[in-house]
């Protein structure tokens, strides 16, 4: 009776773990872009959904620079960072030396738009500079580069622009197929056609088939559809082929040719007369 009960407890433990890792994932914030919600475009819309794969998934990146500078930065696609300090940090960066973090951009200030094959997402609202761009907020800037057969890979720091009064910004990238466009269809019209009569034919054959030998209850060779008009059909084409390809006139005599009677002459009556008795 006790171990049922170590049992059930342990299953209720886990269905409650369950259900606060879900309830704490559908707690999440997400991307908020920038303006208000009625002004957002259905093309900002669609790549936040098409993005939306990545949005489980960490990036981690480390740069060292000399004994100076020694960062980690972490990045998340629509998703906080650290969701328990409620601060939007789409990509934080922290410190090695001294565990400092700096939060380079939050998603409540999203920008995202595309082109053929790739896609950027921008996150505006990050900690301000000290002593650099005047001061200003922080910007990450990912670009998101189309690799098919990849969900997410290669996430990497390019650079950072700071030494610009004003438009400052870090510039990340990283390879997803989230980025790709739509793969077209490559059959020809003839393919199409093709597959269609191939398809006929099946259909044609089969049901023939099940209708001859369930419903008529023919058996053998019969249970082909319409067994006789084929039958018919390839005598005529043998006998066409047979008509066009020959390599003799049709009226041309035999090479060979029996003996007959005509051959033979006439046998003279008289020739055992000789054997007769006198």
């Amino acid at each position: 009776m006790s171990s049922l009960c170590h049992i059930s407890a342990v299953l209720v433990f886990f269905m409650a773990l369950a259900v606060g890792v879900g309830a704490q994932q559908s707690n999440e914030r997400s991307c908020d872009v920038i303006g208000d919600e009625s002004s957002e475009s259905q093309m900002e819309r669609a790549l936040l959904k098409k993005l939306e794969p990545l949005s489980q998934m960490r990036f981690n990146v480390t740069v060292e620079k000399g004994k100076t500078e020694n960062y980690v930065y972490h990045f998340r696609v629509c998703r906080e960072v650290n969701s328990t300090l409620h601060d939007f940090g789409g990509l934080v960066q922290t410190d090695r030396q001294n565990g400092k973090t700096t939060v380079i951009g939050r998603i409540n200030e999203t920008q995202v738009f595309n082109g053929s094959d790739w896609i950027m997402l921008i996150y505006k609202g990050g900690d301000s500079y000290g002593r650099h761009c005047s001061g200003e907020k922080r910007r990450a800037v990912i670009m998101i580069s189309c690799k098919r057969g990849v969900t997410a890979s290669s996430f990497s720091i390019i650079s950072e622009e700071r030494e610009k009064e004003q438009e400052c910004f870090y510039l990340f990238e990283m390879d997803s197929n989230v980025a790709c466009p739509a793969e077209d269809s490559h059959l020809s019209v003839g393919s199409i056609l093709l597959i269609t009569f191939a398809s006929l034919i099946a259909v044609y054959i089969i049901g023939g088939f099940l209708y001859q030998r369930l419903v008529v209850g023919a058996k053998g060779m019969e249970q082909f559809p319409h067994f006789a008009f084929w039958q018919d059909l390839g005598n005529l084409v043998a006998d066409g082929c047979d008509f066009v390809c020959r390599s003799k006139p049709r009226n041309a005599p035999a090479a060979y040719r029996g003996v007959g009677d005509d051959q033979l002459g006439e046998e003279s009556e008289e020739r055992d007369d000789h054997l007769l008795p006198m």
